[in-house]
């Protein structure tokens, strides 16, 4: 009898459903469902364009129709197990019995009661105002996320919600993430007092530790605001890993799909860290997802010393593999980047990709900033915006579109730079997500710019995939993570090599970048910018000169 497992991966604009065997790691059968909501999934708002929500009915419709698509041809009481992936911080206001306040009819219109996903910038100053209050009062919450809060993150944006939109503050029992929410609807175990909290999802964005009791003081909470004191109350005090079930699956979606009732369900986590299971995860690995944003894993034996660094998005025990301290960096847009000037210039990414295959790194003479969406690793600020440097009359659209690429590769190697300098090694780079596998380009790019090989996953759907290991975990189909990993994973043939010449010029390019990268993003910086535009010049006609 054939052991399945389904793995659901909830992105920005689709859900995926995977079906994998879990013998081998087979991808028998995936489908993806396309949020029907807004623009692409995402309920937008032309007034604040930091605002950026999505409708949970989408998630379970989506659920339904992708699961139907990838159970054709098999026996449903065959998969053993099941795993749920989502955005993240993407946290949702529910009421007492954990329906979404976006199904009251009463708040139907109004934006503030659906998930308020992670791209949703709103809540900047509050995010400011949190890391402003634990750092001068001494608190230790902000030592496991970098050093600094995020408004990409669980308490900025409910706190937010209280100051803009008090009547869904005011109506919301509770707020889940989305990946809780998920789980808790399929178990049917979504009662906020007992729904099964991911530790991924309360460790890297909601100051939860075991250290200090969970998650932060009602006394803290209340030097922001005393609702969000009352409503630590009715949020959870315990958060777990994703190897431990969150309870079988409902008799209603059993009858619904033909999956058998009761088939555990793993605790969910976030998107990318399921994704760095997928592709390997084990220390001394970086994992880069790469999509329309990059979220960079990696993890640290329990038993070695682990600094606290700053910039990073968290450092959490069980996060990514149960035994390990998960660490997650990442760049708020990367695929967006590029999909933007697309769009800006009126030509595709195959086109602008054939014509910046043919530049020399440094021919075009121009050097950006990636910072479109702002930073989130190392500076971790939402209100950075991007820059370009050194066009001229005859600067190409191809030219911009490289121009582009590097940028983010600069900021990756930013990430690999400070994680080194904390003593975390970082000895291999797996890359995962759609640009891994469609752009030879950006991850030739890459590896000149980080002067390190580039591998990519074997899966296409690493997420998804990840989804798919820890419901083989908790389904009884192995005793441990690695365990499946070591038959469900591993990496494509081709790995891109560094090009020593390309990495040469790619070493001058990062000095200039790091330069403006300090200049627009430290308010401590001093020094002088005269000299960029001519030192991009130089290296222009150099490598122009052959």
């Amino acid at each position: 009898m054939a052991r399945l497992s389904l793995g659901l991966d909830y992105g920005t604009n689709s859900v995926r459903a995977l079906l994998v065997d879990v013998e081998t790691g087979a991808e028998l059968a995936t489908s993806v469902f396309n949020f029907p909501s807004g623009d692409a999934g995402i309920l937008l708002d032309r007034r604040d364009p930091n605002l950026a929500r999505q409708n949970p009915a989408d998630y379970v419709a989506g659920f339904y129709a992708a699961v139907a698509e990838v159970l054709k041809g098999v026996n449903p009481h065959d998969v053993v197990g099941i795993g749920v992936d989502t955005t993240g911080s993407s946290p949702l206001p529910i009421d007492a019995e954990g329906t979404p306040l976006a199904f009251h009819p009463e708040f139907k219109e109004n934006l503030a009661a659906y998930c308020w996903l992670w791209k949703d910038h709103t809540s900047h100053a509050e995010a400011a105002e949190i890391t402003e209050k634990a750092r001068a009062q001494g608190q230790p919450y902000l030592a496991k996320c970098g050093g600094t809060y995020s408004s990409e993150w669980f308490w900025s944006k409910i706190l937010h919600c209280a100051r803009v939109a008090p009547e869904v503050f005011a109506a919301a029992d509770s707020w889940a993430e989305c990946c809780d929410w998920i789980t808790g609807y399929l178990t049917g175990s979504s009662d906020p007092k007992t729904m099964a909290r991911s530790v991924c999802a309360a460790g890297h964005k909601a100051m939860y530790a075991e250290e200090w009791g969970g998650l932060p003081s009602k006394q803290f909470l209340s030097t922001l605001d005393p609702r969000l004191a009352d409503l630590r109350d009715r949020l959870y005090d315990k958060a777990v890993t994703s190897d431990q079930s969150a309870g079988g699956l409902s008799a209603e979606v059993a009858e619904r799909t033909g999956l058998k009732e009761g088939t555990p369900v793993a605790v969910g986590a976030f998107d990318a860290h399921f994704g760095a299971v997928a592709s390997g995860a084990r220390p001394g690995v970086l994992v880069k997802i790469m999509g329309t944003s990059t979220c960079d894993c990696m993890v640290h034996p329990l038993d070695e010393p682990l600094a606290d660094v700053p910039g990073l998005c968290g450092i959490v025990r069980g996060s990514v593999l149960p035994g390990c301290y998960g660490l997650e960096a990442g760049q708020s847009a990367v695929g967006d980047i590029f999909n933007w000037f697309s769009r800006f210039s009126g030509r595709s990414h195959e086109e602008l990709t054939d014509d910046a295959e043919k530049l020399k790194p440094g021919e075009a003479g121009l050097l950006a900033l990636d910072w479109n969406n702002g930073n989130r690793t190392i500076l971790v600020d939402p209100l950075l915006t991007g820059l370009l440097v050194g066009q001229t009359l005859y600067t190409t659209p191809a030219e911009v579109y490289r121009t582009l690429i590097e940028a983010t590769a600069f900021g990756a190697l930013k990430i690999i730079n400070r994680l080194e300098e904390y003593g975390v090694a970082v000895r291999e780079v797996v890359n995962c997500g759609g640009i891994a596998e469609k752009s030879s380009l950006t991850m030739q790019i890459y590896a000149d710019v980080c002067n390190r090989p580039m591998k990519v996953s074997r899966s296409s759907q690493t997420c998804a995939l990840g989804s798919a290991i820890f419901g083989a975990v908790v389904g009884g189909a192995y005793g441990t993570v690695e365990e499946a990993q070591a038959k469900m994973t591993g990496v494509k043939d081709r790995v891109y090599e560094p090009n020593p010449q390309s990495a040469a010029i790619y070493a001058r390019l990062f000095k200039l970048y790091s330069e403006l990268h300090d200049a627009f993003g430290n308010t401590g910086w001093t020094g002088s910018l005269s000299h960029v535009m001519k030192d991009l010049i130089d290296i222009r006609d150099e490598v122009r000169a052959g």
